[in-house]
């Protein structure tokens, strides 16, 4: 469905330039941006009948300095509620009541070895909480676990501690995320007591990426990976680093402007622009065949090189 409702680009514009200024974590491309819409604005370049051609129109220029992917305006059809992140949350409960909680996937595979998808998103806390840990204590008892984020988009940074607390077997410093808004740094830990069983820290684990896993999903690979405690197999993904807030500017239209930066604590940096790189790279595709026989060969005692082995292809 397309909205074809003539839009008036400049109020929007405006509000987008304010948001930018206001709240990006990058003051000085913000003041880059808001010069590159307004000089848009004036050529006429947003002189566009409906709201969808003006989202793609301005995210185009909205990633163009920096190609940060979490900036964004995007085009709801079915008109959406103003209050701040009330748009994102509309659509992602949808998705949350169609996909078992954001745990579509629960296999045993020959072995002895569990498949545990997460997707399409890692869900709000106070919602995916109760099925995560139904997943992941089921998925407990198998000799080696495989997490499928290869169609996961991203979601909530506190969901990530949430799962790797099931996957670790102490209190582990996860991530720092910077936030522009009283240059303020917040620290991510996994839990000390779970619901249910943990997985733990010992046994093979596995993940599985795409060039379609993006932010949080980013995250709980990178996360894992930098601790030396998961393989990743699989694509680079996305890169997108950056959590974001959402703001309605128009009965169709949201702007979602990244206001903080992940630093994890072993890296010093992040997965911004590069994406995480795989320790075993093949297609999204094989992804699962190759995990599935890492895993096999390491519970019959084929020793493989750690994925802390070499770091340096996975940082800036």
């Amino acid at each position: 469905m397309t909205t074809l409702t003539k839009v008036q680009p400049a109020p929007v514009i405006d509000e987008i330039a304010r948001l930018l200024t206001e709240h990006y974590v990058f003051p000085e491309i913000a003041e880059q941006l808001t010069g590159v819409l307004q000089r848009r604005l004036a050529k006429g370049a947003y002189d566009v009948d409906g709201a969808e051609e003006l989202a793609r129109l301005v995210t185009a220029d909205l990633q163009s300095v920096n190609n940060d992917q979490h900036l964004r305006l995007k085009h709801h059809a079915d008109p959406v509620p103003p209050k701040q992140m009330e748009a994102t949350l509309a659509s992602i409960r949808r998705d949350f009541d169609t996909s078992l909680g954001g745990a579509p996937r629960v296999e045993l595979l020959d072995g002895g070895i569990a498949v545990v998808e997460l997707a399409p998103m890692l869900f709000p806390l106070d919602w995916a909480a109760e099925p995560l840990s139904a997943a992941l204590t089921l998925a407990s008892r198998a000799q080696a676990l495989i997490v499928d984020l290869r169609g996961n988009r991203g979601g909530d940074p506190d969901t990530v501690a949430f799962i790797c607390s099931y996957l670790l077997d102490e209190r582990t410093h996860l991530n720092t995320m910077y936030w522009r808004d009283g240059e303020r740094s917040e620290q991510s830990w996994s839990l000390p007591h779970v619901p249910g069983a943990r997985f733990g820290g010992s046994k093979p684990l596995y993940v599985l990426s795409s060039d379609s896993t993006f932010s949080a999903a980013e995250e709980l690979a990178y996360d894992l990976q930098q601790l030396g405690r998961a393989v990743v197999v699989g694509e680079p993904t996305r890169g997108g680093a950056h959590p974001c807030k959402g703001w309605t500017v128009h009965p169709h239209l949201e702007a979602t402007v990244p206001t903080g930066r992940a630093i994890n604590p072993v890296s010093g940096t992040n997965w911004e622009g590069t994406g995480v790189r795989p320790d075993v790279p093949c297609a999204a595709a094989e992804s699962l065949d190759q995990a599935h026989a890492l895993a096999l060969a390491r519970l019959a005692g084929d020793d493989r090189p750690s994925p802390s082995a070499d770091r340096s292809v996975k940082s800036r």
